[in-house]
């Protein structure tokens, strides 16, 4: 078969790929952590991809950011104080920013490279965010951040790159980390985090085990999912917090939305709050059977 042009192939599955037609690179190179790349497609616009993983593109990457965001910030009645442990795109700053309670937005993201050409390259997924004065935007392992500060936070929202062996972000889905993270928060506190992929296919590789790791250490904590087309797949993110969440009709969703934020969405409301809310039978009972918890010193790696 004949394929002219220049294609983006990513390993999806260890015996699956997908290709992309690129219209053009805008960068491809490596910082002193991970391969980036900026590409663009006619399908996606322009994407995000950090070591051969897309992480955002143009498409759809509102529908990622705004089911990251929204759903945890509800949870708390009046989110002011605001951690971001990465998120370089700034997407989740974006979203994040849009809450009128919000009185700092501090984001942790580790290479100061990849959010300079987000800057630069991705201006529709930032919106100007990283120039907002609530933005507290700093370059450092997040880990040792949440374990010297002294701050607390209402909320505290994960946009980490998925747990692959190697990677920068390995130990920061485990047990020890949650730890360190839930002691930052306030009384109240919510912290939520991605949760990789969540379909039939892979629902196991991470999305399970991270959901009762966090089990662990939360009396209170809950799944929600979304197919996110560039990413091939359903996508899983995990909401916990000592407080019992609170139980919300469609109806009053929408009225929390339209009175907390400062634009419109462009996925989320009342009716697809819901519908994330409801897991398959298959992700239903691979958390209720999972035993796994992830540990520093046993991690659980994305295949």
């Amino acid at each position: 078969m004949d394929m002219p042009g220049n294609w983006f192939i990513e390993g999806v599955y260890a015996d699956l790929n997908v290709m992309l037609k690129v219209r053009e690179v805008f960068f491809s190179a490596s910082t002193a952590y991970q391969k980036v790349e900026v590409l663009d497609s006619e399908l996606f616009g322009r994407s995000l991809v950090l070591d051969g993983k897309t992480q955002s593109t143009e498409r759809d990457e509102h529908i990622y950011h705004e089911t990251l965001v929204h759903p945890a910030m509800l949870c708390h009645p009046d989110p002011k104080q605001v951690f971001i442990g990465g998120g370089g795109e700034g997407g989740t700053l974006r979203e994040i920013l849009a809450h009128k309670s919000v009185e700092r937005a501090t984001m942790i993201d580790l290479d100061p490279e990849v959010v300079a050409l987000c800057r630069q390259y991705l201006p529709n997924h930032h919106q100007g965010s990283f120039d907002d004065p609530r933005t507290n935007l700093l370059h450092e392992d997040a880990r040792a951040y949440l374990q010297n500060t002294s701050d607390f936070y209402d909320v505290i929202i994960l946009d980490l790159v998925d747990p692959l062996e190697g990677g920068t972000a390995a130990l920061l889905y485990t047990q020890e980390f949650y730890s360190l993270a839930k002691a930052r928060l306030n009384t109240g506190g919510v912290l939520v985090t991605q949760s990789g992929p969540a379909g039939l296919l892979s629902y196991t590789e991470c999305f399970t085990t991270i959901f009762n790791t966090l089990g662990t250490l939360f009396d209170h904590t809950k799944a929600v999912q979304v197919h996110v087309p560039a990413f091939q797949t359903l996508w899983g993110f995990t909401i916990a917090s000592d407080t019992a969440f609170p139980q919300v009709s469609e109806a009053e969703v929408e009225a929390e939305l339209a009175s907390r934020l400062s634009k419109r969405l462009q996925y989320l409301d009342g009716e697809s709050y819901t519908n994330m809310h409801s897991l398959t039978k298959f992700q239903r009972d691979g958390i209720k059977t999972e035993t796994r918890i992830n540990k520093d010193s046993d991690p659980v790696f994305m295949i």
